[in-house]
């Protein structure tokens, strides 16, 4: 496999020709929509031909789907790759993403303050079925997520520190685990306070004893912390050791450094990923812990306003369409290791920060690099077909 740039002047067809590659197979990697319009920088996949028969152009832009990728086949290492969906994910994203996953976290189950647990707003069987029907792990994602749909960390409290709440809530996850046939779970839980900290830990360390004996596996996602004293809601009630010995396996949730109310930036900056994982290294081995990488990207109004401004959030693929549209060039910051452009509309200059496979494959690389277990991606509403095919071959 090969990354190609697009440079002024590129068709699909001179790409092709240039890379000695099948014009069908780059279009279909890349998801390219006829008429195959590109955008100077843009990143490219270059991965080999389709097998005979697979697929056949049937019109403009038309093409039959090829084979699902052999699941024995890929990371003969045994990488690991998840990646979190709510239920109201398409069916079709959901079909074409399962073949390239080990797990799927099923996002999200919540609790009450008495240790009840409360079902997602949308049935979400359907995607436990696709994930066993495809031999993939559906795991349970658990949330405290408060009626507004935020984090509450007075949930957290109240659960770290009563027993009662604790045995109540997983005596709930066996019984709905072994009933909807979940094969593992997975805590999410953030702005955990700091006096809360060490209840957490415990709380995930019974979790795990308990379901582990029911042949359930248990993870937990951390905020990324690259300090033992990090100042900070998300990271002062995280103990990156503690949660590490607890958990069978652990997410870094190395993504939101640009997000939604902050300023325009890297959503994922390397230099900052690398900075959580060598981190987190000193506390966790490398065999337990998974990278976690964003599937999106954010399209910031400027100027920047701080309480002001809020970014849209956009896929990776529609994010180069959006600069297609606006005739952007795609610059890439070489310390963030991460695309982005500028464009004009309304009269209103927007920035955007996004992933392709070139930003994929600095972080897939950390994962070698340090021997980490996988990568898990948040999340998987937008299917990115280059990136996965860039995982599939590593």
């Amino acid at each position: 496999m090969e990354i190609y740039v697009v440079q002024p002047g590129d068709t699909v067809d001179l790409i092709a020709e240039r890379t000695d590659t099948d014009v069908t197979s780059l279009i279909y990697t890349n998801q390219l929509e006829y008429p195959y319009r590109l955008a100077v920088g843009q990143n490219l996949l270059i991965a080999g031909g389709f097998a005979a028969g697979s697929p056949a152009e049937t019109g403009a832009g038309a093409f039959h789907l090829p084979a699902t990728p052999d699941r024995s086949a890929r990371n003969p290492d045994r990488l690991h790759s998840s990646g979190y969906a709510y239920p109201f994910v398409s069916r079709e994203v959901l079909e074409q993403t399962l073949p390239y996953l080990d797990e799927l976290n099923i996002f999200s189950y919540g609790f009450t303050t008495d240790g009840n647990l409360i079902p997602p707003s949308i049935d979400e069987n359907f995607m436990i079925d696709a994930s066993l029907a495809a031999d993939v792990v559906p795991a349970l994602t658990l949330t405290p997520l408060g009626a507004d749909g935020r984090f509450n960390n007075n949930l957290v409290t109240t659960l770290a520190n009563d027993s009662s709440v604790q045995l109540r809530l997983l005596r709930q996850l066996a019984a709905v685990m072994a009933v909807k046939g979940y094969l593992a779970l997975n805590i999410d839980f953030e702005y955990i306070l700091p006096e809360d900290r060490d209840a957490f830990t415990t709380f995930v360390a019974k979790a795990t004893r308990i379901l582990n004996q029911l042949e359930y596996a248990v993870s937990v996602a951390l905020a990324p912390k690259h300090a033992d004293d990090q100042a900070g809601l998300l990271y002062e009630g995280m103990d990156y050791g503690g949660l590490g010995a607890a958990a069978n396996r652990v997410l870094l949730m190395t993504y939101e450094w640009g997000y939604t109310y902050g300023p325009p930036m890297a959503v994922a900056p390397l230099d900052q990923v690398r900075r959580v994982v060598e981190y987190a290294l000193t506390k966790i081995p490398a065999d337990k812990i998974i990278l976690g990488v964003p599937n999106y990207g954010y399209d910031w109004p400027l100027p920047y306003e701080r309480g002001i401004t809020k970014a849209e959030t956009l896929g990776n693929v529609e994010a180069v369409e959006r600069a297609i549209l606006h005739g952007s060039e795609i610059q890439f910051d070489a310390a963030a290791m991460s695309p982005y452009f500028h464009y004009w509309q309304y009269g209103v200059r927007h920035e955007v920060w996004f992933e392709d496979v070139r930003s994929y494959a600095a972080k897939f690389s950390l994962v070698k690099e340090y021997g980490l277990r996988g990568i898990g991606v948040w999340q998987l509403m937008h299917f990115f077909r280059s990136g996965w095919e860039l995982w599939n071959g590593i």
